[in-house]
């Protein structure tokens, strides 16, 4: 029974992070970081990521632009770039560590301490991937609700509010967080005792206090 419980845990945590690598990856390329509506025409939308921006035009329909320099981007802009790249990556490297320390899988089926390390490695790589997809959505929406109620700017200018691609990364966030640690809690639990007795494997990982 406790075998069974810890497997499915192993496969909810994996399909959490697997998600929220997924929906962090859209959410790196998606260009709806912050939205603009303008009131004197209505008819056209703007929309910015941190690749490009894209204005929305009821007649043209959307026509993008790649921003021309990194360096002329906002602060909270570059860094969302460089987090979020390293996310995937992260991501990545930690959904082949975890899939390669479940359960189910043969491969080093007999190097159970083995094993254990690479779910406990998934684990905190995956959980590091979502914090680093939390901070820049977060740094974003801060600055996009610091300037739109700056009492500085005249209220006729338009401004900036939260787009999609913020709550989509959000989500995206608390799944690979959710994942992770879900995947190193099933990695910490020990599996249940054989008919002949449990056996500790020698170099294996204790992870309880």
């Amino acid at each position: 029974m406790a075998s069974i419980f810890r497997t499915a845990m192993q496969s909810v945590g994996l399909s959490l992070s697997l998600l929220g690598w997924v929906l962090a990856i859209i959410t790196t390329y998606l260009p709806h970081w912050k939205n603009l509506n303008l009131e004197l025409n209505e008819m056209e939308n703007w929309t910015m990521g941190l690749w490009k921006s894209c204005v929305i035009q009821e007649e043209v329909g959307r026509q993008c632009k790649d921003f021309d320099s990194f360096l002329a981007l906002p602060a909270e802009l570059q860094l969302s770039r460089i987090l979020m790249s390293l996310s995937n990556g992260l991501g990545l490297l930690g959904l082949l560590a975890s899939g390669c320390g479940l359960d189910c899988m043969r491969l080093g089926e007999t190097q159970k301490g083995l094993k254990k390390r690479l779910l406990i490695l998934g684990g905190i790589l995956l959980w590091t991937s979502g914090v680093m997809v939390l901070v820049p959505v977060s740094w974003v929406a801060h600055v996009t609700v610091q300037e739109f109620w700056d009492e500085t700017v005249p209220e006729i200018v338009p401004r900036w509010e939260f787009g999609e691609a913020l709550f989509l990364g959000w989500f995206a966030g608390f799944c690979l967080v959710l994942g992770g640690c879900v995947l190193h809690c099933a990695a910490c639990s020990s599996p249940a005792p054989s008919a002949s007795g449990a056996q500790v494997i020698p170099g294996e990982p204790n992870c309880t206090a």
